[in-house]
């Protein structure tokens, strides 16, 4: 039987592997210091391969480059031996939820999510810290914590107080923040659908490097626009440089395939469509192509006559008496014409009245196309008045408005499918989530996550309870919950307003899975199990479906079978049996209902020969199972 692998995937070693798919030759393999043998790539052999197009040597080139650029990247693809821990205590409606809340260090969750949500990922918005000389946490060293790191780096004394403002930086050092946004960037792009598409918020002090840097992830051509919002809080006033009073949201899509969607029309939208028939509120435009373009030598196919009501003949004239032309070819007019589409309106012509064919446009149905200017949306400082109307308190100092969230996801997707955040901080995606679901009755789900950041003894946030930013998050999002579901019980009865918490920790295993031949001989009694003796069945479950990339909002149900606990995923897309004792019999129970996948601890088996027959016994009794164990 094969073994879980239970780390996260060597990106590296993926990208080796695309490479030998295109290029065979100039994949080898080669023993590294730690004496494993491993694919590597033959750079010689590649760059002769492309060696009509390769950049090399001292040529210059256009890319951007900062101190750090290449451990960044090191960083993004190497794996890590680390799980998600579910947390039933503080989660809600655990059982039934689709919905994820992830504590930890947003580099790692982004490396346990790889084989999950690869590809599956509707739209991501993040608002990551914008360098301006405050907090800036992300150390990514993956054998601390974040208080570990701090002490050990003198950013933090025995007490636990902070001693600098920003650490490693004053705020304007950017190779830090753009090594840090670098490799997640990378991670998150690979989540995103082909047609998917990422928001990203900032402001003046890395929007430029940022766009540099999506450039070269995303791609220049899936540059989708830049919006500017007017924030509603000016700032810089009296130090000789002009107010500033917007930030920015880069919007990049992961391939052409995506499209951005309409919004619907305000009031004052409407009141162009100032005509009505039987079929609705209306407006009209002329027929005839006006601006650029608009002569007959341009498209010669849509100079042609029309019939007027009273059987003349229309042809498209423009001012001045030139030949003009419709907008739209015959058949298309035809088609127009048939529909209802088309409506004729006499008009005054150098003192007479004329016919003249006019297209008309229906509201119903109709939406806006989205500028890149925001000045109609709520600023921050709603966005603080609804954080305290939750709280009673002002318990975050910087929550991105509701509405903004809401028009991102908007025109960002349609009204399924999964919307990511991994700078979570007070959770205003997933209370934007949440509100759109119960407004349009649609289906989204959410994944936040946010590093469990402890929040100042001094701060409003710590003095009313909430030790940590993710305790704020989660709790935002009960009181959003419970607030939405009770406003809209009549029309979304089903709302899901839940959130499954889990929590990034060390693997499950123990040393010995991942190096076994480190161990020595008198060491194999103590390692007969190689997991750790402080997690728990549904811990292991979790792992397991990382490691097998099943989605991990999927409902799970236990059963009791034979004396045993079995853990059922989505029905028996994958059953899961981490007892000891396993015999025979337990397993012919288990074939009986025919799993896609099933796992069993290693050590789990009453006996060697209950284990070697156990792929006999599916193989006879469910074929299509696959099993593994770890």
């Amino acid at each position: 039987m094969e073994k879980m692998k239970m780390h996260s995937p060597n990106l590296t070693q993926d990208n080796v592997a695309r490479i030998r798919e295109l290029f065979p030759s100039c994949v080898t393999e080669s023993q590294g210091e730690d004496g494993v043998v491993r694919l590597a790539v033959d750079f010689d052999q590649l760059r002769q391969e492309l060696s009509g197009s390769v950049v090399e040597g001292p040529q210059e080139r256009y890319h951007l480059n900062w101190p750090g650029k290449r451990e960044a990247l090191l960083t993004a693809n190497a794996p890590i031996a680390k799980t998600l821990r579910p947390c039933r205590e503080d989660s809600v409606n655990f059982e039934t939820t689709q919905n994820l809340f992830i504590e930890g260090d947003n580099l790692e969750a982004l490396k346990l999510l790889q084989e999950v949500y690869l590809n599956k990922v509707s739209l991501i918005y993040i608002d990551p810290p914008y360098n301006t000389g405050g907090d800036f946490i992300y150390e990514d060293d993956f054998a601390e914590d974040v208080d570990t790191y701090l002490y050990r780096s003198n950013q933090r004394g025995e007490v636990g107080d902070r001693m600098i403002a920003n650490p490693e930086s004053n705020g304007r050092i950017h190779s830090d923040w753009l090594s840090m946004i670098y490799s997640r960037l990378r991670l998150a792009r690979s989540l995103l659908r082909d047609d998917g598409l990422i928001f990203i918020s900032i402001d003046d002090n890395e929007q430029a490097n940022l766009q540099k840097v999506c450039d070269e992830i995303f791609g220049e051509s899936n540059f989708r626009g830049k919006v500017s919002r007017a924030t509603g809080t000016p700032s810089g006033q009296g130090h000789g440089i002009l107010v500033n009073e917007v930030d920015f949201i880069l919007i990049y899509s992961k391939s052409e395939e995506a499209t951005l969607y309409g919004l619907p029309f305000t009031s004052n939208d409407q009141k162009i469509y100032d005509q009505q028939d039987e079929f609705g509120r209306y407006l009209t435009r002329t027929l005839r192509k006006t601006g650029g373009e608009d002569r007959r030598e341009d498209r010669p196919t849509m100079y042609y006559s029309v019939e007027a009501p009273d059987g003349g003949k229309v042809f498209p004239i423009g001012p001045g008496g030139y030949e003009s032309r419709w907008r739209c070819g015959p058949k298309n007019y035809e088609e127009l014409k048939s529909n209802n589409l088309i409506e004729w309106k006499q008009v005054a012509e150098s003192g007479v009245q004329v016919w003249k064919p006019y297209q008309k446009f229906y509201l119903e149905g109709r939406l806006k196309q989205p500028s890149n200017l925001w000045q109609n949306i709520e600023g921050n400082k709603k966005a603080s008045i609804d954080i305290k109307s939750l709280f009673g308190a002002k318990v975050f100092d910087t929550p991105k408005p509701i509405e903004l969230i809401k028009r991102c996801i908007s025109i960002g997707m349609q009204s399924d499918g999964i919307v990511v955040d991994f700078f979570a901080g007070s959770a205003t995606t997933a209370h934007a989530v949440m509100a759109l679901n119960a407004e349009d009755q649609g289906t989204r789900r959410y994944v936040m996550i946010q590093l469990p950041e402890a929040c100042p003894e001094d701060s409003e946030a710590y003095k009313n309870g909430y030790s940590k930013i993710s305790d704020i998050g989660k709790e935002r999002i009960r009181r959003a919950g419970t607030k939405i579901k009770a406003a809209h019980a009549m029309t979304v009865p089903d709302l899901d307003t839940g959130f499954r918490t889990l929590k990034v920790d060390t693997s499950n295993m123990k040393e010995v899975y991942y190096n076994p031949d480190a161990v020595s001989q008198d060491l194999l009694s103590d390692q007969v199990d190689n997991i750790r003796k402080d997690r728990t069945a549904e811990d292991l479950l979790f792992q397991v479906l990382l490691d097998w990339g099943v989605d991990l909002a999927l409902p799970i149900s236990q059963q009791s079978i034979a004396g045993k606990t079995v853990f059922f995923v989505d029905g028996n897309a994958l059953v899961a049996c981490f007892d000891t004792g396993i015999d025979e019999d337990f397993v012919k129970q288990l074939a009986g209902h025919q799993p896609l996948r099933v796992v069993f601890r290693d050590s789990g088996f009453a006996s060697d020969s209950v284990k070697i027959n156990v792929e006999q016994v599916f193989k006879l009794l469910s074929p299509a199972t696959e099993i593994k164990t770890l």
